[in-house]
């Protein structure tokens, strides 16, 4: 039985591209017989760049709904939260004295913010040793990550080798599951969808607002009689991404023939979200308006989660010679 371990962070509520590239085909792992997940919300690697805790505890709740009103299955799998897991901070500390500074240094977490030196925090520089721990902890088979996750993964391995090499083989190495549909998802500007970037597609939003995301995609000037390329729309793109093969070959057609504008192409795109989405816009919002059910499921899996921290962690103490 392979053991399925993600985490993501609890920085907003996650968008049309968190949901196409990480959560739904993680749910579709851990819903395989063969397979046990563990699924949690990284709210400790949130405090890097959130300091509102009124922001954090939203975020929080939001993700976990997320994960939830799409069906993950909290009674075959475990969902906790990455905070009840203190056993998470004291693996870190035993990884932090193995890991060479070097490493830390080349991380993209830290180099694509190293030009402002200054607002660089010691808990971004320990970035990946938090995510090794959190997955190391669990001795997890694979890990579901996005593309520019990659790396981390792969130092996740290299501290999981050094660590070994120094106090016997007590670390699994993880292999990361990368999925390639959908290692890109179009912003409404085009660029990868990102909270950072401001141009995401929530699609949990009430209607008026969530029309308003989409309409705001940006297009190219043509007219609406002029043929048009399916291919450099951002809108298309994304219908395409979540459509019926049918539906988006059809769209492709009305792009090419004319006659056709992208206001009606964002129309459909709006429509497709409402009527794909709406038990899942139904629920969150249900949750959202209850937090004790998600408390209630994440206090459960998080003892659950603690008993394997503890387990391993026993081992490594003694190892090391506590």
């Amino acid at each position: 039985m392979a053991r399925i371990l993600t985490g993501i962070q609890s920085s907003g509520v996650p968008h049309l591209g968190n949901l196409l590239g990480a959560i739904v085909p993680a749910i579709k792992l851990s819903n395989q017989p063969d397979n046990t997940s563990l699924f949690f919300i990284a709210d400790l690697h949130s405090i890097t760049s959130i300091v509102n805790p009124n922001v954090l505890r939203y975020n929080t709740y939001a993700t976990a709904a997320a994960w939830l009103s799409f069906g993950f299955d909290t009674g075959k799998n475990i969902f906790y939260r990455q905070s009840d897991i203190p056993e998470v901070t004291e693996l870190m500390w035993y990884l932090n004295c193995s890991t060479p500074y070097p490493m830390l240094k080349n991380a993209h977490s830290f180099k694509d913010k190293s030009s402002q030196i200054h607002n660089v925090n010691a808990g971004l520089f320990t970035y990946p040793v938090l995510m090794a721990a959190d997955i190391l902890l669990y001795n997890a088979d694979f890990v579901p990550v996005g593309k520019d996750q990659k790396q981390h993964l792969e130092m996740t391995r290299d501290i999981a080798k050094t660590f070994n090499s120094k106090y016997g083989d007590l670390l699994k190495e993880p292999t990361p599951i990368i999925n390639e549909k959908f290692k890109l998802i179009p912003g409404t500007d085009g660029k990868k969808m990102s909270k950072s970037y401001n141009n995401s597609i929530n699609i949990f939003l009430p209607k008026k607002e969530l029309r308003k995301q989409i309409m705001s995609i940006k297009t190219d000037s043509k007219s609406i009689e002029s043929p048009k390329d399916p291919d450099n729309c951002n809108v298309f793109k994304i219908y395409e991404l979540i459509s019926p093969k049918t539906d988006s070959i059809k769209m492709r057609k009305d792009y090419i023939n004319g006659n056709y504008g992208y206001g009606e192409a964002k129309a459909e795109l709006f429509n497709l979200i409402i009527n794909k989405y709406s038990n899942e816009r139904k629920l969150f919002n249900q949750l959202m308006n209850d937090k004790i059910l998600i408390e209630n499921q994440l206090k459960s899996g998080a003892k659950k989660a603690r008993k394997i921290a503890q387990n391993l962690l026993k081992k490594i103490r003694i190892k090391i010679g506590y």
